[in-house]
């Protein structure tokens, strides 16, 4: 059995990365290394195609089309989207992987999410939706033309984030961090952005005394006015010792991008040790609940609609109403 990767989570099973360069690594000894280039998505579809192993034509389990759309879609997805698909293509290989998409039935469906619900409702509700995206591939693909077991079968219900940080809270975890989850904090709070688009900002992206950036999730360009904390924090940041070739605005101390991993383990010790329980995209929340501008919110977020900013603010600590006032006029 081969060693639990330590990292690099979101490349597929004998891919590897060196200074930049992706290469597939075969399973034989000696190891042969094969050079894949240095685009991750160019780089998966040479992997799949060392990786590919004769299929029979009328093979048409599960498992075989959610092979070719991991393969063929997922390099085309962002990179958070790529990471999570790869574990739930694993959960969903290991019930329906052996079946002929034909014979899976809406009951199947169900019951995968009932015993699934049983210790996370969130995520079998992410893996319905990965397996009605695979049967759909699989009807386009010619595979199957029976209608789609997932129509007609509710996901679980779920609660909308409502956790709000306050300020004692974000002190506390700040206190016990790490110098560059302390940044990254900062940096969160100041600009109220996803943990994703906080990690991607470069230094290059300070220009004309703003922070520029196009969101991952919804593609909006925005650009951030460098003042005040947000001022402050960056020229703290930028003081620090860095390597100039690399770009990245967050570093590590050897000078590379700080990563996903890395900020999640580091923040989640901080939590531990300040006795202290909320998310890292809380800030997002607390960066527009403590504008008290819902206009300003509704910007800085790059929310569409009011309405969103409206939701995503009252539900963190409740809308405010006026008391009752019973004197007469």
């Amino acid at each position: 059995m081969g060693r639990k990767r330590q990292g690099n989570h979101n490349l597929p099973p004998r891919m590897n990365v060196k200074n930049g360069w992706y290469y597939h690594v075969s399973s034989t000894i000696p190891r042969k290394w094969t050079p894949l280039g240095d685009d991750l998505n160019e780089a998966r579809r040479k992997w799949a195609e060392l990786e590919d192993e004769t299929v029979a034509p009328d093979d048409k389990t599960f498992r075989v089309i959610g092979q070719r759309y991991m393969r063929e879609v997922l390099p085309t997805l962002k990179a958070n989207t790529q990471r999570d698909y790869t574990q739930y293509f694993k959960l969903l290989d290991a019930v329906f992987g052996e079946l002929s998409i034909d014979t899976i039935r809406p009951f199947d469906v169900a019951e995968y999410l009932r015993v699934r619900g049983e210790t996370s409702k969130v995520r079998a509700n992410r893996e319905k939706a990965l397996f009605s995206t695979i049967f759909n591939h699989a009807r386009s693909w010619g595979y199957t033309d029976v209608t789609n077991p997932c129509i007609g079968i509710k996901g679980h219900k779920e609660k909308s984030r409502d956790r709000y940080v306050s300020d004692e809270e974000y002190a506390a975890v700040w206190a016990c961090a790490h110098p560059t989850v302390q940044d990254a904090m900062d940096l969160a709070l100041c600009t109220g952005q996803r943990p994703a688009d906080v990690l991607k900002f470069n230094v290059t992206d300070i220009a004309d005394g703003s922070l520029s950036l196009t969101q991952n999730k919804t593609g909006k360009k925005l650009r951030i006015a460098i003042e005040g904390e947000l001022a402050d924090v960056i020229s703290r940041i930028l003081a620090k010792p860095r390597d100039k070739v690399n770009k990245a605005l967050l570093q590590d101390p050897d000078g590379q991008r700080l990563s996903y991993f890395a900020l999640r383990s580091r923040f989640d010790k901080a939590r531990e040790i300040a006795g202290v329980n909320f998310q890292f995209r809380d800030l997002r929340a607390k960066a527009a609940t403590d504008t008290g501008d819902l206009a300003q919110a509704q910007k800085l977020l790059g929310h569409r609609n009011r309405a969103t900013t409206e939701i995503y603010t009252r539900e963190r600590l409740g809308e405010l109403v006026q008391p009752l006032s019973r004197k007469a006029s």
